[in-house]
C-alpha cells in the first residue's frame, strides 16, 4: 500500500509538471501585412512581444497576394491592406472579416537615388514627370494591376494627364518594396512609392510628394480573420490602435490620426 501510495504522488507530480506547460505555453498570432508595414509593424511587434507572453508573426507581401492567399485558407488572423479595396474583396469572398477599422494613412511620393535628378519635384506643379526621366527612362511602380501603390499611381498619372504617356514605360514591381528597391539600385532613375517607403531607405530621397486628391485616400484598414474568439489576436489587434503602437507608427511616417483621436 506504501509503495502504491508513492507512485501515485509520483504521477501526480508528474501531471503538476507537464500541465502548466501545455496551458501556458505561448500563443501564436499571425498577421498578414502589407510590404508598406515591414520596418514599423516589425518593431511594433517586438514592443509588444516584450510586454506580452505572444509570438506574433508577420507576413509581408503586396494587399492583393495576402488577400487571395486569406481567400484560399491562410491562417492569419489578422490582415492589415494598404487600401480598403482588397479588405472589400476578402467581404465579397465570404470570408469572416470582423472588427474592421481604419488604422493608418500615408502618402504617395516621387523618389529617386540619382545625382542626374533635381533635389525636388513636385508632380502636378513642376514640368511632366516624362520629362523628367527623358526620352527612354523608366519609372518604378509597383504593378498597377493588384498592388495598391500601383493602384494609387495610376489614379494620380491619370490625374495629371501622363498616364497613357508613361504606362509603356513602367517597370513594374509585385510590391512597393520590390519598385523602391529598383530606385535605390539605380535601375531605374525615379519611382512612385508610399513617403513612409522613402523615409525608411537610406539610398533615396523623395522628390515631391503627390497632391492627394490626384488619387484615392491611401488608407490601412485592420481587421480580425475569423477570429473573434482568438483572445490573442483581439487583444494585439486592440493594442495595435493604442497610442503607444501608434506613436510607433508615426515615427516611420505614417498618419496616425492620433490628433483626432
Amino acid at each position: 500500500m506504501i509503495n502504491l501510495a508513492i507512485y501515485r504522488l509520483l504521477i501526480a507530480a508528474l501531471l503538476m509538471m507537464v500541465i502548466p506547460t501545455a496551458s501556458y505555453a505561448a500563443a501564436n498570432v499571425q498577421v498578414a501585412a502589407a510590404a508598406s508595414l515591414t520596418d514599423a509593424l516589425n518593431e511594433a511587434i517586438a514592443a509588444y512581444e516584450a510586454q506580452h507572453d505572444v509570438t506574433v508573426t508577420p507576413i509581408y507581401a503586396s494587399s492583393s497576394t495576402l488577400a487571395r492567399q486569406i481567400a484560399n485558407g491562410s491562417p492569419a488572423a489578422l490582415f492589415i491592406s494598404a487600401n480598403v479595396e482588397w479588405m472589400d474583396w476578402l467581404e465579397a469572398q465570404d470570408i469572416n472579416v470582423q472588427k474592421r477599422s481604419s488604422l493608418l494613412h500615408n502618402r504617395l511620393a516621387l523618389v529617386s537615388a540619382s545625382p542626374d535628378l533635381p533635389e525636388h519635384f513636385t508632380p502636378g506643379e513642376d514640368a511632366r514627370i516624362a520629362t523628367l526621366l527623358g526620352e527612354r527612362d523608366r519609372l518604378s511602380v509597383g504593378d498597377p494591376d493588384h498592388v495598391p501603390a500601383g493602384i494609387y499611381t495610376q489614379q494620380a498619372l491619370e490625374a495629371l494627364g501622363e498616364w497613357e504617356e508613361l504606362l509603356p514605360r513602367l517597370a513594374r514591381g509585385n510590391d512597393v518594396r520590390a519598385a523602391l528597391t529598383l530606385v535605390e539600385r539605380q535601375e531605374t532613375p525615379a519611382g512612385v512609392v508610399y513617403q513612409t517607403d522613402a523615409l525608411a531607405s537610406q539610398q533615396v530621397r523623395v522628390l515631391g510628394l503627390f497632391p492627394p486628391e490626384t488619387h484615392a485616400p491611401i488608407t490601412y484598414p485592420i481587421a480580425l480573420i475569423n477570429a473573434e474568439q482568438n483572445d490573442a489576436a483581439v487583444a494585439l489587434r486592440q493594442w495595435l490602435e493604442s497610442e503607444e503602437a501608434l506613436s510607433i507608427f508615426a515615427q516611420y511616417g505614417f498618419d496616425t490620426g492620433m490628433d483626432a483621436r
